[in-house]
C-alpha cells in the first residue's frame, strides 16, 4: 500500500513514520512518498526516517520528491500536512493580530482565519489533483485549521477526505487516566468543531462516569484541562472544554499573556526547526537524536502562554507524546483492512449534530470501516455551546467563500463575524495588514 505525505519536509512526519514501522499487520504501507516544495527540509526528514528504519526488517521504503503530480499518482492514501507561507507566515499572523489587540493563534481568531485564506485555495487545488491522479484515494487532513480546510476540499472529494486532530484524543486519554480506566475502554462522547468541542459524557460499560469526575474538585484539577479552566468553570459548564476553548473563556487573559511573552509561539517554532533543518544536514550530526531533543522541547512549550495565565503549570510527562499519527494509522488500517474502529474525527455532519447542515464539517466520534468514517448521531448541544459553534461555522464558510470566489469583502466579514474580534474597523485592519504581510492573499479583490 503507498502513503503519499504532501508536506513530507514537516516537522511531525517521523511520528507517522514511526507508527508505520510498528504496524506489523497484512496490507500495510510499504512505501511512502514525501512531497514538499523544499528539497531541503525533505533531505533532513529523509535522514530522520532513514535512522528511524535502521533494524527495521521490511521497514517502508521511502522516496522524496518535489514533484506533486509524481507524488499523489498512484497513491492508496493521501496525508495532507501542508503549511502554508510556512511557520514565517504563522508568525506574521500572530503579529498582525496581537497588534490590534486580538488573538492570533493559528487555528483560532483571527490568526486562524488568515491561515485558512492563505491555504483553502492551495488545499483545494490539492483536492482537484487527487481527483485527477488517485481518484480511489483517501486524503487525512491535518492541515490547520483542520476543520475549515476539510470541508473546502470535501466540496471535491466528498467523504473520502477526513479531517484528524490529536487534540480530542489527548482529552480522552486525560479523562480517562484520571478516572483510573483504561483508554480504550472508554467511549468519549465529544462534539463541536475542530479546537471547539466539549467531552459531555465517558462511559464505560454503559455507566458514564464523566458526573463522578465533575463532583471531584480534586480530581478534576489533577490533569491539564482541570488547571487551565478551573474545577468551577467546569463544574458549571458540566463538560470538560477542549484545551483551545481557553482561548475564547479567558481570551482577555491569553491576549495578554501573548503580548507580553518574549515571543510568540511561530516565532518561537520558526527559529527552532530552522535550528534543527540547518544541523540536521551536518554529516557529524544523528538526525534522530537531535529530532527527538528538538520535539521534546516543542511539546514541553505547547500552549504555554495559556498555562502561564492559568497559573497550570508544567505540562505532564504522559502528554508530551502527541497522538495524531496514531489516529492517523488506525484510520488507514480501519479502511484498508476493514479493522473496524471508533475514533472522534472531522467530517461531513450528515444529520449528525443537529443544528448544522448535512455538509458543514463537524468533530465528532465517528465509526470507521472499510467504506469510511460514518459519524455517530450526537444529542444537540447546550445552548451555549449551538451558538458558538454557529457563529465559528459561519466564519469558516466566510473564509472559504472568500477563497473561491476572491471576495475581499467576504474576507472582511469572516474577520468581523469571528467572536474574539470586536469591531469591523478593526476586522478592516486586520485584513489589510495581512495583505501587506502575504504575498498569497493577492487573490483578494
Amino acid at each position: 500500500m503507498r502513503l503519499t505525505i504532501v508536506g513530507g519536509g514537516g516537522f511531525r512526519v517521523p511520528l507517522v513514520y514511526g507508527a508505520l514501522l510498528a504496524d506489523r499487520g497484512p496490507g500495510r504501507v510499504t512505501r511512502v512518498v514525501l512531497h514538499d516544495v523544499d528539497e531541503g527540509r525533505l533531505s533532513a526528514v529523509t535522514r530522520v526516517l532513514a535512522e528511524q528504519a535502521e533494524g527495521v526488517p521490511d521497514a517502508p521504503e521511502v522516496v522524496a520528491t518535489t514533484d506533486l503530480d509524481e507524488a499523489l499518482t498512484g497513491a492508496d492514501f493521501v496525508f495532507s500536512a501542508i503549511r502554508v507561507g510556512g511557520l514565517e507566515g504563522r508568525a506574521a499572523d500572530e503579529q498582525v493580530a496581537l497588534a490590534e489587540g486580538v488573538l492570533g493563534q493559528e487555528t483560532v481568531g483571527a490568526g486562524g482565519i488568515a491561515y485558512g485564506l492563505r491555504t483553502v485555495p492551495v488545499a483545494v487545488d490539492l483536492a482537484r489533483r487527487v481527483e485527477r491522479l488517485a481518484p480511489g484515494a483517501w486524503v487525512i487532513n491535518f492541515t490547520n485549521p483542520a476543520g475549515l480546510v476539510t470541508e473546502a476540499m470535501s466540496r471535491r472529494l466528498g467523504d473520502r477526505v477526513i479531517g484528524i486532530c490529536d487534540s480530542p484524543v489527548g482529552l480522552g486519554r486525560r479523562v480517562a487516566r484520571v478516572l483510573g480506566v483504561p483508554a480504550e475502554r472508554a467511549f468519549v462522547d465529544y462534539a463541536g468543531l475542530n479546537h471547539l468541542g466539549w467531552v459531555r459524557a465517558v462511559r464505560v460499560d454503559g455507566e458514564d462516569l464523566l458526573p463522578r469526575l465533575l463532583a471531584d474538585r480534586e480530581l478534576l484539577e489533577s490533569f491539564e484541562e482541570g488547571r487551565l479552566f478551573g474545577a468551577d468553570w467546569l463544574q458549571a459548564l458540566g463538560a470538560i472544554p477542549n484545551e483551545y476553548l481557553h482561548y475564547y473563556y479567558f481570551n482577555r487573559e491569553t491576549v495578554r499573556a501573548y503580548q507580553e511573552a518574549e515571543q510568540t509561539r511561530g516565532v518561537f517554532l520558526r527559529e527552532q526547526q530552522a535550528r534543527f533543518y540547518a544541523e540536521a544536514g551536518r554529516p557529524d550530526t544523528s538526525a534522530l537524536r537531535l529530532w527527538d531533543r528538538t520535539r521534546a522541547e516543542r511539546e514541553a512549550t505547547y500552549m504555554a502562554e495559556n498555562r502561564d495565565a492559568a497559573g497550570a503549570g508544567e505540562r505532564e510527562e504522559e502528554d508530551l507524546s502527541g497522538g495524531y499519527e496514531k489516529v492517523a494509522l488506525a484510520l488507514m488500517r480501519a479502511i484498508a483492512r476493514d479493522e473496524r474502529v471508533t475514533l472522534i474525527l472531522n467530517v461531513r455532519n450528515r444529520g449528525a449534530l443537529p443544528g448544522l447542515d448535512e455538509n458543514a464539517v463537524v468533530e465528532v466520534p465517528c465509526r470507521v470501516d472499510a467504506k469510511g468514517a460514518h459519524p455517530a448521531t450526537a444529542a444537540p448541544l447546550p445552548g451555549h455551546a449551538a451558538a458558538l459553534v454557529g457563529s465559528v461555522k459561519a466564519v469558516e464558510r466566510e473564509v472559504i467563500a472568500a477563497a473561491e470566489t476572491g471576495s475581499r469583502a467576504a474576507a472582511v466579514k469572516a474577520f468581523a463575524l469571528h467572536p474574539l474580534v470586536d469591531s469591523v474597523t478593526v476586522a478592516r485592519r486586520l485584513l489589510a495588514g495581512y495583505l501587506d504581510v502575504h504575498p498569497g492573499l493577492t487573490y483578494l479583490r
